[in-house]
């Protein structure tokens, strides 16, 4: 279990923090820009639910092998030539997913192991898989992914459900669980899977005619 903790972790440092620091780049910010932005992506959502289920926030700085590697990716991803970059860009939501359940699995083994309820497990896989990238999101001064696009969030709580209530624990089940959950993302991205939205916008302005 604690391997692929281990492992769940990295993949999802590395693919959040790239994608942080690609956000910032394409804002223009400068060098501290890109480090600040993406080692929030990479973290945020950790911090999130660290503090949701009663964890310290001060367990992040017992994570030096993880700031290293994020901050190391960050500075790599600095470094790349710009056509590089847009070529990662044209698969965005490729790595997107790709964190996404990383993190999930890893939230949701983190409040597994502190014997939390369903409720909780849930919770942890989806705050930890979207938290960072909607904090980069709003740093960054956009609509965050997750209230935007295609189905997001649903997808790390599904992650949490069938950790919790299949005890999933080999390393085999939790690695198919990530490959499913990154193929059922995409499948969304692809085929633009949304939840149901209403919209107000038109009635109100009807109705302020009205009052006219």
């Amino acid at each position: 279990m604690e391997d692929i903790f281990l492992l769940f972790s990295f993949i999802g440092t590395i693919a959040f923090a790239v994608s942080g620091a690609i956000v910032a780049m394409e804002e223009e910010y400068d060098i501290l820009g890109v480090f600040v932005l993406g080692l929030v992506t990479a973290f945020g959502g950790g911090v999130i639910r660290n503090l949701l289920i009663g964890v310290p926030v001060t367990t992040l700085w017992s994570q030096g092998l993880y700031l290293r590697v994020a901050a190391i990716a960050i500075l790599v991803v600095f470094l790349l030539p710009a056509a590089w970059i847009h070529r990662w860009k044209k698969g965005e939501a490729f790595f997107d997913a790709i964190g996404l359940s990383a993190f999930a699995i890893q939230g949701a083994l983190y409040a597994v192991n502190a014997n939390l309820p369903l409720s909780a497990v849930m919770v942890a896989a989806m705050l930890t898989g979207i938290g960072g990238g909607m904090i980069r999101d709003i740093m960054a001064g956009r609509k965050p992914l997750v209230l935007r696009d295609e189905i997001y969030a649903v997808w790390a709580l599904a992650a949490g459900l069938a950790i919790d209530v299949g005890d999933l624990k080999g390393t085999w089940e939790l690695l198919a669980l990530f490959a499913v959950i990154v193929v059922f993302r995409m499948l969304s991205v692809q085929y633009r899977w949304k939840l149901p939205r209403r919209k107000i916008r038109t009635v109100q302005s009807h109705s302020k005619g009205q009052e006219l």
